[in-house]
């Protein structure tokens, strides 16, 4: 099964979007598959504006989020696995969601499936 966590990221962007409001991503920027601007880094965390007029490219992904956004003027492209998300939520109410971060490191794997023969249809004629 996928985890839920990317759904409930694109969910609440755009509802918060929806709302006018704008959605701000913490991120675990200790996290070795994160692209992000390391002088804006705090305590091992990074709050990160994805008001749609701030960024270009937004793909809020499965397995990673990625846009462009300037940086004191310079250009960027920020990628961040969704594991490392800790929340979103809207800057002007704080609304929004946390996650517990070990909840979506490790999500169980999907149980095996049985090596089962395919059995043969079984039609019969109905009059």
């Amino acid at each position: 099964m996928t985890s839920l966590k990317p759904y409930l990221i694109r969910s609440i962007y755009e509802w918060i979007i929806d709302n006018q409001l704008t959605p701000h991503l913490l991120v675990d920027a200790e996290n070795p598959e994160a692209i992000l601007p390391k002088d804006y880094i705090e305590d091992g965390k990074i709050v990160l504006n994805l008001r749609p007029e701030a960024i270009q490219g937004l793909i809020l992904g499965n397995e990673e989020i990625q846009f462009n956004a300037r940086f004191s003027g310079t250009a960027m492209h920020i990628v961040t696995p969704t594991t490392a998300v800790l929340a979103i939520y809207a800057k002007e109410n704080g609304k929004g969601m946390i996650f517990d971060p070990e909840e979506y490191d490790n999500e169980p794997p999907p149980p095996p499936s049985e090596d089962k023969k395919p059995s043969r249809p079984h039609l019969r004629v109905v009059k």
